[in-house]
């Protein structure tokens, strides 16, 4: 039996694995089934799917893959190498780094949850009128949905990477190289580290703050700062 010792088996599965991973969809152009409104700037060698629409004044990089019925508004910008899925939503302002990855369902840019209550009990809708802004490298699972901000920016870092089911609220900001996991909430103003990791169903209410090197197992309930890397469960 021959066997190789490696220092990071996982690592190394995913040098061996690459080696079979080949783009199945080489398809590059502007289906005439798409639309795009004026002003837009549209890098060569792109691919723009069936059924998607476009708004104004749209950027997108070289390489980048849009595939049907998306729907992508006013002033977005998209960089180079991006991949994005069928029926993904990504509202006005909406800038989008490289090589950034979006799943089926997800939406972009959507209004934050913001209501006043009113004397007479009733709640009036705020205004939400910031962008969200993702950096290079970041991924998306399925049917997440990220708020834009009600005034300046949602902000996901380099190289972060973010489950399927995963809501964050507005004016959020996410540390590079963080881990949200699925069906965890991320309420309005929270400020995450770099290189935290929140684990499925996670919750953590708002204005709340994770220093760097922050682990929060799958369950726990955050209410409180924390300032000190570390391994944190429970409520």
């Amino acid at each position: 039996l021959d066997v190789i010792y490696v220092d990071d088996p996982y690592l190394s599965f995913l040098s061996l694995i690459s080696l079979f991973n080949k783009d199945s969809d080489e398809s590059k152009g502007i289906s005439d089934k798409s639309f795009i409104d004026t002003n837009s700037n549209i890098a060569e060698d792109v691919y723009i799917g069936n059924f998607t629409s476009i708004g104004k004044n749209f950027h997108l990089g070289k390489n980048s893959v849009i595939h049907s019925n998306c729907s992508i508004g006013n002033d977005v910008q998209i960089g180079e190498n991006c991949l994005i899925y069928p029926n993904v939503s990504i509202y006005d302002g909406s800038k989008i780094g490289n090589r950034v990855i979006i799943h089926s369902g997800s939406v972009i840019g959507s209004d934050g949850f913001g209501f006043a209550k009113q004397p007479d009990g009733v709640y009036k809708k705020i205004p939400q009128k910031g962008i969200v802004v993702i950096d290079d490298d970041v991924e998306i699972g399925s049917n997440t949905s990220i708020d834009k901000a009600t005034v300046g920016m949602t902000y996901i870092g380099k190289g972060v990477k973010i489950d399927n089911l995963v809501q964050i609220a507005h004016n959020v900001t996410i540390g590079e190289n963080s881990i949200i996991v699925s069906q965890t909430g991320i309420a309005g103003s929270a400020k995450i580290g770099k290189r935290c990791i929140l684990a499925g169903k996670v919750g953590m209410i708002g204005h709340l703050e994770l220093c760097d090197d922050v682990i929060i197992t799958a369950g726990t309930n955050v209410t409180k700062s924390i300032l000190k890397p570390g391994t944190y469960t429970g409520y």
